[in-house]
């Protein structure tokens, strides 16, 4: 994980539409920036939803949520059209980003090791500065947990 108060590392990454959104694109205000495994999975679906229906809350805190994952810009457009997500989702496929905030990890299932997205959130500043950081989050319980943290920080 990187260290709060440490700059956010800068990124464009293609959103569902193929569109290149940078991080710099939302100076001024707070991001909340979540990174999960794969779309249409139970417990993406579940972090997605709950980040949905708290969409307006977290506006109205002057945040934007954004999505980060290895899937592909269609991959997020179905699942956004799917689920109704009304928030950025951006594509990783060459896992520079992920890498670059620490959550592209070994894992290993059944004793098998493998590379994979270690579901994580950070909330950055207005400047750029990350002033959360959050690792192995819950799906479940992120976006009610990050709200909280946004009423705190």
């Amino acid at each position: 994980m990187l260290k709060v108060g440490t700059e956010a590392p800068s990124f464009t990454l293609p959103d569902k539409n193929g569109k290149s959104v940078s991080l710099s694109d939302f100076k001024g205000k707070k991001v909340v920036l979540y990174f999960y495994p794969k779309d249409n999975t139970s417990g993406c679906t579940k972090q997605a939803c709950a980040y949905a229906a708290h969409n307006a809350d977290f506006e109205s805190k002057g945040a934007v949520v954004i999505g980060i994952s290895k899937d592909s810009p269609k991959s997020h457009l179905g699942f956004a059209e799917k689920y109704g997500l009304p928030f950025v989702l951006l594509s990783d496929t060459e896992t520079c980003v992920l890498q670059s905030y620490d959550v592209w990890k070994e894992k290993s299932m059944y004793g098998k090791k493998y590379f994979g997205v270690v579901r994580s959130t950070y909330i950055i500043d207005e400047n750029g500065v990350i002033i959360g950081a959050y690792e192995k989050v819950k799906p479940e319980s992120d976006a009610e947990n990050m709200l909280k943290a946004l009423g705190e920080l």
